[in-house]
């Protein structure tokens, strides 16, 4: 008799909890401490060491947060998992695990724009330099690769444009060039798209968004694949040289195929400190329980709502892969058949001034600069989120003076199409 392998909405609900065993509680306790007391002096020791695994610091790791991180590593078809304080922090804890200063990584120009100001400036305090490439090219992400290169990153579904990474072209240059390929899967979330199937090594997220799924709460994920050979060419030094501070310990040697999440743990997380609140993960972990059931009611509504907007005679354009119309259409089929997101973008005939009247006239709509809410939002990125960027790339970034960027919630679809056809009717 083989063992089941427990299906999506089961791995939501129960992948990596417990009842407690001291107290019998069913939902995971918030465990708000800051440390641990050990055993003895030889349990700290083999703590100290990585020669065990328990709890120390809440900086480097507490139960609630593990429960969390076994179950996005379960949804998403990974070994391991750390949760950290934020998607941003989950993308500098993994680049400090792979870059030393004058390395380089391959980004695809269509990202969040607070991901290409990380990327442009933030880094370049590191000393990692990006190279941009363009996800509707293909090629150009081959042609970014140099001697220097140690990663691509790339987002499943672009925000806010809506475009879809053909993530199995991009694996395959990534394999060509022996460095690991980093997806950022939080518009997709793991009901829509599993990025690991595809060729992904590494994933992250932002948990603020739909896997948190209410809008409570910040933190980030980093998503461990267990498919890159670390030791490769001896490219990456944390994972495949002896660390001093651990007594001479090869991370990948010791750890196999969840080393690099160790390391993100062990080397980034200890030492620069972005540690996610068990009060933050206990709420996320509480969003993740209804993700497939929201998931699918925000796709649902999205697709009905863009619809409506393409046959809006003051719409210029929709840009949703869930449209059959769409460029990135055949390849939402492939990537999230089920549903191409809850985030997209629609260009305005009036340009920037429609854009700004139009937030500022919306009802149920809240203008504000997030997503994945259960309520729905809207933000005008031109003249917001995108503000920092000059107008080539707020351009190249899909936030052109005249877009506007929905985040579809939970209500009911007919509410949401009224708010926005009495918001359009000023605008």
């Amino acid at each position: 008799m083989t063992e089941r392998t427990p299906g999506f909405a089961t791995l939501a609900i129960h992948a990596g909890a417990q009842p407690d065993p001291t107290t019998g509680a069913r939902a995971t306790p918030i465990y708000q401490t800051t440390s641990f007391v050990f055993d003895d002096v030889d349990h700290a020791a083999s703590l100290f060491s990585l020669q065990a695994f328990g709890n120390i610091y809440t900086r480097i790791g507490n139960p609630t947060n593990a429960v969390l991180e076994e179950r996005v590593a379960a949804l998403e078809g990974g070994t391991a998992g750390l949760a950290v304080a934020s998607g941003h922090a989950a993308q500098v804890l993994t680049m400090h695990c792979l870059l030393a200063p004058g390395d380089e990584f391959v980004a695809s120009r269509k990202l969040y724009g607070g991901s290409i100001n990380q990327f442009n400036h933030a880094y370049k305090n590191f000393g990692w330099n990006v190279v941009w490439a363009d996800p509707d090219d293909i090629s150009s992400f081959e042609r970014a690769v140099s001697p220097k290169t140690k990663a691509i990153f790339v987002e499943s579904i672009a925000n806010p444009g809506g475009v879809i990474t053909d993530l199995e072209a991009v694996a395959n240059i990534a394999r060509q060039a022996g460095v690991p390929l980093i997806v950022d899967n939080t518009l997709a979330t793991p009901y829509l798209c599993k990025p690991i199937d595809y060729g992904a090594d590494i994933v992250v997220h932002a948990l603020t968004k739909f896997l948190g799924g209410h809008g409570n709460s910040i933190g980030g994920m980093i998503v461990d694949a267990g498919t890159f050979n670390w030791s490769r060419e001896n490219r990456y030094p944390m994972l495949s040289e002896p660390r001093p501070e651990y007594n001479g310990i090869v991370l990948h040697e010791t750890f196999g195929n969840f080393a690099f999440a160790i390391a993100c743990r062990v080397l980034s997380l200890r030492d620069i400190g972005a540690a996610l609140s068990p009060f933050n993960a206990f709420l996320i972990l509480t969003g993740i329980e209804t993700l497939p059931l929201r998931m699918q009611k925000h796709c649902d509504n999205t697709l009905a709502v863009a619809e409506w907007l393409s046959r809006h005679d003051k719409v210029a354009w929709v840009s949703y892969p869930g449209l059959p119309g769409d460029r990135y259409h055949n390849l939402a089929k492939k990537y999230a058949p089920k549903g191409a997101g809850a985030v997209f973008t629609f260009g305005l005939k009036g340009g920037y001034d429609a854009g700004v009247k139009l937030v500022s006239n919306v009802n149920l709509f809240s203008h504000l600069a997030n997503i994945g809410d259960t309520r729905s939002l809207i933000i005008h990125p031109a003249s917001t989120t995108h503000r920092q960027l000059s107008d080539a790339q707020r351009v190249q970034a899909g936030a052109g003076p005249d877009v506007v960027r929905l985040s579809i919630g939970l209500e009911d679809k007919d509410d949401i199409i009224a708010d926005l056809e009495q918001a359009l009717a000023t605008a």
